[in-house]
């Protein structure tokens, strides 16, 4: 545990030597957070309790949203396009020999990336909106815990999903386009855009039984008070638990299957 505790530190502090981009990223996140929060203020007023949010839920989820974009990965994991790099050049041969799992390795690596953006890019936007906005802001320090919870499990099915659209290299001559596909999945799918109480019946039910739920509008929910009581949070952690894993699962045969016979598909 020692050594993935160091690999964990090690991404921490990578990813804390780019100031300006995390500085860039800040910027961005909070425009389109005041974006995000006009187009909900007209579609709320238009349709009061839309998704069966007020609109100061709305706006919550809005900021949220923009706190959690790196967080959880919801545009990409931050890591898939260097390990599916490694995986092309045959420089994941370098991996496979080190005296540590390489899934592992890769998550502990992703959870220090992770632990920095929420401080570097998450908290700083959740702030600006709150003081632009005053939405909804929980009134019990155990509904933040709750929350704060709901993010980490976000984070590591995050992980997840982009380590399973990774192994796809070891098959593919370019791999960019299942990340793609994921990148506008995960988009559409976690909330990003709308919240998934918003979707109308079967997809409705579909989109809040996916995978890329558990990154933006189960924590969210949780953050809203939706869950009520521990029988509540016990089933939001539930469904990001199951979630995460089955794909820890399928990543890991992933792995095994390519390992069994990799193809350098570069040098």
């Amino acid at each position: 545990m020692r050594l993935y505790a160091t690999v964990a530190a090690g991404g921490f502090r990578r990813h804390a030597t780019y100031r300006v981009a995390t500085l860039a990223g800040l910027f961005t996140n909070t425009v389109f957070g005041f974006v995000f929060s006009y187009t909900y203020i007209a579609l709320w007023a238009e349709r009061p309790q839309l998704g069966g949010y007020s609109m100061a839920d709305a706006l919550a989820y809005v900021w949220i949203g923009q706190a959690l974009i790196t967080v959880c990965g919801l545009m990409g994991g931050g890591f898939e396009d260097e390990l599916m790099e490694r995986i092309r050049t045959g420089d994941i041969a370098v991996d496979l020999y080190r005296p540590a799992d390489l899934q592992a390795w890769w998550c502990a690596a992703n959870a220090g990336r992770s632990a920095y953006q929420l401080l570097g890019r998450g908290a700083v936007p959740l702030l600006i909106g709150a003081l632009a906005f005053g939405f909804t802001l929980p009134d019990d320090p155990a509904a933040w815990t709750a929350f704060l919870l709901a993010v980490v499990l976000g984070s590591f099915v995050s992980f997840a999903l982009w380590y399973l659209v990774a192994m796809s290299a070891f098959w593919l001559l370019d791999g960019q386009g299942v990340v793609q596909v994921a990148w506008l999945t995960g988009l559409f799918f976690s909330g990003m855009l709308l919240p998934l109480n918003v979707f109308p019946g079967a997809l409705g039910e579909i989109a809040r039984a996916l995978p890329w739920a558990a990154l933006l509008q189960v924590p969210a929910d949780v953050y809203l008070g939706r869950y009520d009581g521990g029988g509540g949070l016990a089933r939001a952690y539930g469904f990001q638990l199951g979630w995460l894993a089955l794909l820890l699962a399928a990543g890991r045969a992933a792995q095994a299957a390519a390992t069994r016979k990799v193809v350098v598909q570069g040098g």
